[in-house]
C-alpha cells in the first residue's frame, strides 16, 4: 500500500463505505499468539476475508485495559519468546495489504525511546499507534512524533469521559477515535449497553476523523447494531483471538468469524 499511515487509514474507511459496508472492519489480533507463523496467517486471513483494517497487538505482562482472554494470549506469546520487534515485522508484513495499527503499552515505547519507536513503524509500513496507558496529557511526545512521520494516533475515550476531556482527546485523534464502548475491559458480552448512540454522538462532536467503537463487540449483530448507533468503524477482539488459540483450527475458525463479520455489515 502507499501513502502515509493517515492517508492509507483514511483510504480504508472511505473504501469500506464505497465497497458497501456500513462501518469499517478492524479485527484485532495478539502479535505472536499462539506462534509468529500461525499469527501471520491470522493476519492473512482477516483480509482475505474483508477486514479494512487490523488492531496488531504487542504482548505486554501488565495489560491493564485487556480482559482474561487477551491477557492469557498476552502471557503465551511472551512465554514463547516473542518481541516488539517480532510484532513489528509482523505488521510490516500484513502492511502491504491493509493498514496495521499497532496497539503497544508505553513501557516497551519508553524502553526503546519515543522517535526510535516511531521510526520503527513508519520504516516496517505501520500506519497507526494505539498506547492505551497514555493519558492526553502526557501523549505530547508521542501525538507529535507520529505527527512527524505521518503514522495516526489514536487515542481513546470512554462513557465516563468527561465532555471537556472528549474535546481534548478528539483533538488529538490523527486516523481516527477509538471509542470504548462500555466501562471496563475488553471482552466478549452478551449485550451492548443502551448508550452507545449517544455516546458515539458525543465523540464525532469532539473530532474531525473517523470513529471506531469497540469492546464488546463480538457477533455480526452487535457490528451491525454499532454501525447502526453510529459508529465509522467496527472493533472485534476477544472473539477473534479466542477463535484463534482453538486446536482445532484456528485459522479456519477467524476466517469464517470474520467473513461473517464483514457481510454482516456489507449487507445490513
Amino acid at each position: 500500500m502507499s501513502g502515509s499511515g493517515v492517508e492509507r487509514i483514511a483510504e480504508a474507511f472511505a473504501r469500506a463505505r464505497a465497497d458497501g459496508r456500513t462501518a469499517a472492519l478492524m479485527p484485532y489480533m495478539m502479535g505472536g499468539f499462539p506462534d509468529l507463523e500461525t499469527s501471520r496467517r491470522i493476519g492473512e486471513a482477516y483480509v482475505d476475508a474483508g477486514a479494512d483494517l487490523i488492531e496488531l497487538g504487542v504482548p505486554f505482562s501488565d495489560p491493564l485495559a485487556d480482559g482474561p482472554v487477551i491477557h492469557a494470549a498476552a502471557t503465551t506469546a511472551l512465554a514463547a519468546g516473542v518481541t516488539l520487534t517480532d510484532v513489528v515485522a509482523l505488521g510490516a508484513q500484513l502492511g502491504h495489504r491493509v493498514p496495521v495499527i499497532l496497539m503497544c503499552y508505553v513501557n516497551p515505547i519508553l524502553a526503546r525511546g519515543v522517535e526510535r519507536f516511531a521510526d520503527m513503524l513508519r520504516d516496517a509500513g505501520i500506519s497507526g499507534l494505539i498506547v492505551p496507558d497514555v493519558p492526553v496529557e502526557e501523549s505530547g511526545a508521542l501525538s507529535a512524533a507520529c505527527a512527524a512521520r505521518d503514522l495516526g494516533y489514536v487515542p481513546l475515550v470512554a462513557p465516563t469521559t468527561s465532555p471537556q476531556r472528549m474535546t481534548a482527546v478528539g483533538e488529538a485523534a490523527r486516523g481516527f477515535l477509538y471509542v470504548v464502548g462500555v466501562t471496563g475491559t475488553t471482552g466478549e458480552r452478551a449485550a451492548q449497553g443502551d448508550g452507545a448512540a449517544a455516546l458515539l454522538a458525543r465523540a464525532r462532536a469532539a473530532t474531525d476523523v473517523p470513529v471506531a467503537l469497540g469492546f464488546g463487540i463480538s457477533t455480526p449483530e452487535q457490528a451491525v447494531a454499532a454501525a447502526a448507533a453510529g459508529a465509522d468503524g467496527v472493533i472485534v477482539g476477544s472473539r477473534l483471538v479466542r477463535a484463534a488459540g482453538a486446536q482445532d483450527g484456528g485459522v479456519e475458525a477467524v476466517a469464517g468469524l470474520v467473513h461473517d463479520l464483514s457481510t454482516a455489515l456489507t449487507t445490513a
